[in-house]
């Protein structure tokens, strides 16, 4: 059994069931959390979390984290009672059947079972063939279409019933990694910032710790945010792939590792002088980090907020994760922790009047 400290607020939010455009329970872990920390406190038509330390500083500076993750969306109930789904963002096909589910309801949570036919009622073809969605079901043990729909709506939304907890030492697993780390690092950071005794001496920067919405369905809140906000500098936060398993050609998608610290991002994606700020934090704390390239617009919030309004300064810090978008995704806590450290390191660094343009 581990001991490591599992902080709270992230216990609480790898907890929160939030696909995509059903933010509610991570919402309400983030405002319990950051809103006392918080100068001023705003959420908007998006379901974005806005928390703002310090509200006269500059630069302004944003941290954005998505607080959304994968889910099902119930689209049709058939005649008997079973229930047929959409996906909400890129899952993988092979993990879905004979999983545990909850359902998010009007009236509570349903707990079902995804369901297809059993490899025994497959000819040799068939056994090959990765299923299409709809040709998996819910199972909720409903004997109508009648009892089903008592239970359940269309349009009503479901996560896989896969909890967090430490597999040893500070490695965990999860079914939401990606990217409850990144909602809780920013929110971490401006709590850590706004508890500093001397805050006002070491704090020159407006800092805005956004948990953002609808990530995975093409980072439709930090687009939102990114214009509200109107940052001069802004670091996202996801998790990144740790290619240091097996079947994972360094080759083809570099070298990075759970428990190796941070990663960085370079590319186009990402303002030279910020990533060099990142660096030379990180230095300065004598944290392990690491380097990944990207050529283009990379699949996060930071893919949106560098082009916001007139253009933002952006960096892009991932966590190692290992089986992405699976139910058990796996991350090594000191990892996290130390992210908060560079973030907060980051923040205290930024000096009046530095936009880092180039």
């Amino acid at each position: 059994m581990s001991s490591y400290p599992v902080p709270a607020f992230l216990a609480e939010l790898l907890h929160a069931r939030s696909p995509s455009g059903y933010e509610t329970e991570a919402q309400a872990v983030f405002d319990r959390h950051v809103k006392p920390a918080a100068d001023t406190y705003a959420n908007d038509a998006l379901g974005n979390r806005i928390a703002t330390l310090n509200p006269h500083g500059d630069p302004v500076l944003m941290l954005a984290g998505h607080m959304d993750e994968l889910g099902l969306i119930i689209t049709y109930v058939n005649k008997d009672g079973f229930i047929y789904f959409d996906t909400i963002g890129g899952h993988d096909r092979t993990v879905i059947s004979g999983r545990r589910v909850i359902i998010q309801t009007a009236n509570g949570t349903v707990k079902g079972v995804t369901g297809k036919r059993a490899i025994h009622l497959m000819d040799e073809a068939d056994r090959k063939k990765v299923p299409e969605i709809h040709e998996i079901w819910i199972d909720i043990g409903a004997h109508s279409k009648k009892s089903a729909l008592e239970r359940v709506a269309i349009g009503d939304v479901a996560t896989y019933d896969h909890e967090f907890e430490l597999i040893q030492g500070s490695i965990g697993a999860a079914r939401a990694f990606d990217n409850k780390v990144g909602a809780y690092i920013v929110g971490e950071t401006l709590i850590r910032l706004a508890a500093e005794k001397d805050r006002k001496k070491t704090l020159t920067a407006k800092v805005v710790a956004v948990a953002t919405s609808q990530e995975e369905i093409g980072v439709r809140g930090a687009t939102a945010a990114a214009y509200a906000v109107n940052p001069h500098i802004a670091l996202a936060v996801d998790v990144g792939h740790a290619t240091d398993h097996p079947d994972c050609d360094n080759r083809k998608y570099g070298e990075t590792k759970l428990g190796g610290g941070p990663i960085i991002c370079r590319g186009a994606n990402i303002n030279p002088k910020v990533w060099q700020k990142l660096v030379a934090a990180a230095k300065k704390l004598k944290i392990p980090y690491q380097f990944e390239a990207d050529p283009r617009p990379t699949g996060t919030d930071a893919r949106a907020i560098q082009v916001g309004r007139g253009g933002i300064a952006t960096g892009l810090v991932s966590i190692p994760l290992r089986y992405m978008h699976t139910p058990s995704e796996v991350v090594d806590l000191e990892d996290v922790e130390r992210c908060v450290k560079l973030f907060v390191e980051f923040a205290k660094g930024l000096q009046k009047g530095d936009y880092a343009h180039w």
